[in-house]
């Protein structure tokens, strides 16, 4: 099929099996079972010739039948137009609100302010956190239950994971002292300090790349939006990176992992205090005892 649609695609094609996401969605699989798409882009200098073009690939993939192979599906076309695909993206992210004060403002977008908004500008580049997804929503929203409860004013927070630096950005807006923000990704590190600086809070956000235990602690909140059977691999380092009677926010837990989680910190003497769940995402606040 590559072959014959080529003939007419100067560009060549591509092929795009069906997936299917493993490992808490941090890895995909091809699905045999499942069909491919195969695509070819043409240049609309001539929609005569496009249109003979298609004609002649649809006559010789209907030749492919006599050879037994798989099912091959009706040959579709539509005009793809040309877009700035750098920006074309920024369109899909809105101002978004979460919790009751929280706002999340992508520094291409407008937003009026009102009393008590704590505004985050944000702009994620090819990093991780954006608000869109569930698990950082959760996160947000337990983070504000805890500035609520006084729990992050003045204190010493660390981000594990810290993608775009949403949440440590949030908690420096909310009366953190201090924040680390580490992460395995370089990309991320270099977001998550572009975004302190753009929120004026490059001072207060410390990021480098790294993981749990950081060897900095011990912290009084550690913030984990990682994925279910990370925070179970890390639950040691996430307890020895924080202080007797502090606070863990974990999120980005499959509602099906959430008792291998909950047992993993358990195991380590941790106590679930609260828990909050959005579709099938859960997030999970645990508190070291002081004792």
């Amino acid at each position: 099929m590559s072959e014959i649609l080529s003939r007419a695609a100067p560009g060549g094609t591509s092929v795009e099996p069906a997936l299917e996401l493993v490992e808490d969605g941090l890895a995909a699989r091809i699905d045999i079972a499942r069909p491919a798409l195969v695509r070819a882009y043409l240049p609309v200098l001539s929609p005569a010739a496009v249109r003979e073009a298609v004609a002649q690939a649809d006559r010789e993939l209907g030749h492919l039948q006599v050879f037994g192979l798989r099912p091959i599906g009706d040959l579709s076309g539509s005009l793809v137009r040309e877009t700035d695909w750098a920006n074309a993206w920024k369109s899909h992210f809105p101002v978004l609100r979460v919790g009751q004060r929280i706002v999340i403002r992508p520094t291409w977008r407008r937003h009026r302010r009102q009393p008590g908004d704590v505004v985050l500008a944000l702009d994620p580049g090819m990093a991780f956190g954006t608000g869109l997804h569930p698990t950082t929503r959760l996160c947000l929203a337990s983070l504000e239950s805890l500035a609520d409860r006084g729990v992050i004013a003045g204190a010493r927070v660390a981000d594990i994971g810290s993608g775009s630096g949403i949440l440590s950005i949030a908690a420096g807006l909310l009366g953190a002292a201090s924040i680390l923000a580490v992460d395995v990704d370089p990309i991320a590190v270099e977001a998550s300090l572009a975004n302190a600086r753009r929120n004026r809070l490059g001072r207060l956000i410390h990021a480098r790349e790294g993981s749990a235990p950081t060897g900095e602690g011990p912290f009084d909140v550690v913030l984990a939006n990682l994925i279910a059977s990370l925070l179970v691999l890390l639950a040691d380092g996430l307890v020895a990176d924080l202080r007797p009677g502090g606070t863990i926010l974990a999120s980005g837990i499959f509602i099906n992992r959430e008792a291998e989680v909950v047992a993993a910190f358990e195991s380590r003497g941790l106590a679930i205090a609260r828990r909050w769940a959005e579709g099938d995402w859960v997030a999970l606040e645990a508190v070291r005892p002081e004792s």
